[in-house]
């Protein structure tokens, strides 16, 4: 009996198979299940980069996509669909091989649905983007880690709400330069008793009863200057909150830089320290050879061992900043790490550390801050609101007139019959003007010009503040770079000390003290090299990050 459900099912995969080859051009697969993880495993298959339509570098119908039964050009990377179908050429299943090949497509249709709701498994929902992490390109580039971070950084999404809310604070301003239409009803009903009503033969003047209805349009025309200032208001606000936006960008291009130097640091750390604990070893292992043929004293033995244990524990620390450094570049690009993700991420980096020559000069660099930080643009819009604002707070000692124009309905004054209306256009315009508020508006004047010339002190602090940390990456780069060139020779003055070092030892010249004393300057000397090489890069990130070089265009 199970030998017979068996062939059954096999049979139905084929013809489901055969059916899907025949009729659509898709091959049925079975794809492995995929654990949830943050990166897609290595393979031949290209990944797919998260990154905008504009900067992918694959162009529509280029090699590479098939086209689907319904049209949709899939990347080779999302050749497994959620069903488990691939898209392949169209292949018929030996007619031999199948006993109902012969049969009409109708009825073949017909058995095809059913074979697949017998035989295929029950599938399971692709994991969300709220369970997995879109996978990070591997290796990661510096460009490809600031385009991650300019769309999934915390910092950047904040901004980008704070840039929304801005546009609905713009339409509130507007607001009061535009028609604005209402609608209002009422209906009121008293006792008897409580109205006055005169009646005379035929008529009667009063009712107890009334409802009106009208719908009116309303024009300010004129609001003491707030409408020409609202309209100024709403500009100043949205080019500021577009200048604190491209703030946040710049500021988080620069965080991401910095977090990728330092990954690039740590692994050059880890080579520096393995190479030299493996001198190390190399030179524990020759002095005890010596020792055993009886060359040279337990003395030295001692020595070389002290000397390999004082070294791994280097080791173990650039291991240990190569992982929070990776973390920490993570978080920059606004991935969470999986939980079944203990210790190390596995992550790699396609970019080196490189001294790229980099001219300007200083009072250049200055003028540039001044002229480009985003910051300042900012101040500046600031303190063009606080005018505003008192302009505003002077617009109450003025008077406001609208206009007016609509329609309205009532029941007629003359008659107990609620149905007897009256309606018709009305128009006209209305005049308001507080001539004493209680010294409200003098205090409003008062508090809006304090807050205009608290936003000059602080525009003319930050003008300061931002040359001042532009001298500072000013002088921190020509020290990064005076390092970097100090260092041109010295690996390779290195290199040849320690060679002549053991040639030496090895001639009876020489001491054991010599060796692993060039076997320390060494790794001093690359260690100073790459650190002079990170320096260098992070000092030009935040000098073109304090002149405003890094701010996209808008």
């Amino acid at each position: 009996m199970s030998d017979n459900a068996t062939t059954n099912e096999v049979n139905g995969q084929e013809v489901i198979k055969w059916f899907l080859d025949v009729y659509g051009g898709i091959r049925l697969a079975n794809p492995k299940p995929e654990k949830p993880s943050l990166l897609p495993a290595t393979g031949t298959e290209s990944p797919r980069r998260f990154l905008p339509a504009s900067l992918s570098s694959r162009k529509p119908g280029a090699p590479g996509t098939e086209r689907s039964l319904f049209g949709f050009r899939p990347s080779a990377f999302f050749r497994v669909s959620a069903f488990g179908f691939r898209v392949s050429s169209a292949k018929r299943l030996p007619t031999e091989n199948v006993a109902v090949a012969c049969l009409p497509p109708p009825a073949l249709l017909c058995l095809a649905l059913a074979c697949l709701l017998v035989s295929v498994p029950p599938l399971h929902a692709a994991p969300t983007s709220s369970t997995t992490n879109s996978f990070i390109p591997q290796p990661l580039s510096l460009a490809d880690a600031v385009n991650l971070a300019l769309q999934r950084n915390p910092n950047i999404l904040r901004a980008q709400k704070d840039l929304e809310a801005a546009q609905g604070v713009v339409i509130q301003t507007r607001a009061i330069a535009i028609p604005k239409v209402n609608v209002g009803g009422n209906f009121s009903a008293a006792q008897s008793t409580d109205v006055d009503m005169i009646t005379v033969p035929g008529l009667t003047f009063g009712t107890d009863q009334n409802w009106a209805s009208q719908l009116k349009l309303v024009q300010s025309l004129y609001e003491g200057g707030r409408i020409a200032s609202a309209l100024r208001v709403a500009r100043l606000t949205r080019e500021r909150s577009l200048l604190d936006y491209q703030t946040a960008v710049a500021n988080t291009v620069a965080e991401v830089q910095i977090a990728y130097y330092d990954v690039l640091l740590a692994v050059q750390l880890i080579t520096v320290q393995e190479a030299s604990v493996e001198l190390l070893t190399r030179e524990l292992t020759d002095t005890t050879r010596r020792y055993d043929a009886g060359t040279v004293p337990r003395f030295n033995v001692l020595r070389a061992e002290v000397e390999l244990a004082n070294a791994r524990p280097k080791l173990i620390r650039a291991r240990n900043s190569y992982r929070i450094t990776k973390n920490n570049l993570v978080n920059q690009l606004g991935f969470s790490v999986p939980k079944e993700t203990f210790e190390d991420i596995p992550l790699t980096l396609a970019g080196k550390l490189e001294a790229e020559p980099y001219k300007i000069e200083l009072h250049r660099a200055i003028a540039l801050a001044l002229e480009r930080r985003t910051e300042l643009g900012s101040l500046r819009k600031t303190q063009a609101l606080r005018n505003e604002d008192i302009v505003n707070a002077k617009s109450t000692y003025k008077p406001s007139v609208q206009a007016y124009g609509g329609y309205d309905m009532h029941n007629s004054m003359l008659s107990q019959d609620l149905s007897n209306e009256k309606h018709g256009w009305i128009a006209g315009v209305q005049l308001t003007w507080s001539l004493f508020d209680g010294r409200r508006t003098e205090g409003k004047v008062k508090e809006a010009t304090a807050l205009y010339d608290r936003a000059g002190v602080e525009l003319d602090d930050t003008g300061r503040r931002i040359e001042l940390e532009v001298r500072t990456a000013y002088s921190n780069f020509i020290e990064a770079d005076e390092v970097l060139k100090s260092q041109e020779k010295v690996l390779e003055e290195a290199e040849e000390a320690l060679r002549l070092a053991r040639a030496r030892n090895e001639a009876g010249t020489g001491t054991q003290l010599d060796v692993l004393s060039a076997q320390t300057a060494l790794t001093e000397a690359r260690t100073t090299q790459i650190q002079a090489l990170r320096d260098y890069s992070v000092a030009r990130a935040r000098l073109e990050r304090a002149i405003g070089m890094n701010v996209p265009t808008p």
